[in-house]
């Protein structure tokens, strides 16, 4: 992946970390700074399932999806935001689910920290907004990823059902959001959620 960036001459840095850790989001983040000077955009992007009914979810799944999805959002965010206030500018790009919008069986757990993951960022606006920096959701409805390619085929039929444009998205759909949140063309916006889902949350 490296090399494919580098193609369009722009510098490279591929860093194996664990965002659910708080210590090791701290060096990543001062890591980063080291190497470019300033950081622009952060995308939390981490994210588990560990699916179960409500009342056969262990405490282990619950926590374990807690953990990396929402967790790891506030550590990177946290040791992030310090650096873009001295910058006095940023862009913090939460991606959520259209599950943390709509709820979904089996998936309480997972609903949970893509919901809080929206709650967070609306908070984080709030905070961060004086000082130049903003902070979006972006909600996927069912992306084709290797988690949906998991999915039976009847189920993935019952999803097409419900989406207007009766297909999965792309990763590029998703990749296309956060430029527009990342880049000036969105500096007025903040605080928002964008659902990429095919009309899904309509």
């Amino acid at each position: 992946m490296t090399k494919e960036l580098e193609q369009f001459g722009v510098e490279v840095m591929a860093v194996k970390s664990d965002a659910s850790n708080f210590q090791a989001s701290k060096e990543l983040t001062d890591l980063a700074v080291a190497k470019f000077g300033k950081i622009d955009v952060l995308i939390n992007n981490a994210g588990i399932t560990r699916d179960n009914l409500l009342m056969r979810m262990s405490e282990e799944q619950w926590d374990e999806v807690i953990l990396n999805n929402l967790k790891s959002t506030f550590n990177l965010t946290k040791h992030v935001s310090t650096q873009m206030l001295r910058q006095k500018y940023g862009s913090i790009i939460n991606i959520s689910s259209i599950v943390g919008l709509k709820g979904q069986a089996g998936q309480t757990n997972y609903a949970a920290s893509k919901a809080g993951m929206i709650g967070f960022s609306k908070s984080v606006a709030d905070e961060l907004g004086s000082r130049n920096i903003r902070c979006n959701c972006i909600a996927p409805g069912f992306i084709e990823t290797d988690m949906t390619d998991e999915l039976p085929e009847d189920l993935k039929k019952k999803y097409f059902e419900q989406i207007p444009f009766k297909k999965f998205g792309t990763a590029e759909d998703v990749a296309n959001s956060c430029v527009f949140l990342g880049s000036d063309l969105s500096k007025y916006i903040t605080g928002q959620v964008i659902s990429v889902c095919g009309g899904l949350s309509r």
